[in-house]
């Protein structure tokens, strides 16, 4: 399978490049800045790196070769408002199959954290909850499979990771974590075995 990254020099777009590419994958990596994206070393020939601004959509590359999208972009210091909703409408006009990091608390899955997680939420990434739930409703209605992760950590693949519709979670009492790892392990389980597409999901374990 080809997969493309978006995020690829990120965090989470790290794992995933890392992850896909020992499960077999080739990896199409889209990063604004390609120099940061880190290559394992003797796997330069699955990896495509290509520039990729969300903020300049004529010169964002095409996707035309690829089989799946998965998306791991956040708002960064240096971005100003729009970056997720210019993320999410490129690769929704590019009309490629699309798994989307989103974030538990906004939008559609507001309070399903618990009223701590929510008020952590609201502290930390108010000014960007709208953009987020912006965003999602774009991927969600080019029949992306949109992931609202809770707070995420450093730490392996979780053996006990999970996938559960929004509209089955249980609201935690304490605000709930999960390994960016995990994250990235399930992101790409749906990439390669979509059962999810336009719904929101939430990753636990």
């Amino acid at each position: 399978m080809r997969i493309a990254i978006l995020g690829a020099s990120g965090r989470v777009g790290g794992l995933l490049c890392a992850q896909a590419l020992e499960r077999g994958h080739d990896v199409v990596a889209l990063a604004r800045t390609p120099d940061r994206v880190s290559v394992p070393p003797g796997r330069q020939r699955q990896v495509d790196v290509r520039q990729a601004d969300v903020s300049s959509p004529r010169t964002f590359p095409g996707l035309d070769d690829v089989d799946v999208a998965v998306s791991a972009i956040g708002i960064g210091k240096k971005d100003g408002p729009g970056a997720l909703v210019a993320g999410a409408g490129l690769l929704a006009a590019a009309h490629v199959r699309t798994v989307w990091l989103g974030a538990l608390g906004s939008g559609v899955s507001t309070g399903a954290g618990g009223r701590i997680y929510q008020a952590v939420m609201r502290m930390a990434v108010g000014k960007e909850l709208a953009e987020k739930a912006a965003a999602d409703r774009i991927a969600l209605d080019a029949g992306a499979t949109v992931f609202h992760a809770p707070d995420l950590t450093d730490g392996p693949v979780s053996p006990a990771r999970r996938l559960v519709p929004l509209a089955e979670l249980r609201r935690p009492l304490l605000p709930p974590r999960m390994s960016r790892a995990s994250v990235a392990a399930l992101m790409l389980d749906e990439a390669e075995s979509p059962a999810h597409g336009g719904e929101t999901v939430v990753p636990l374990g």
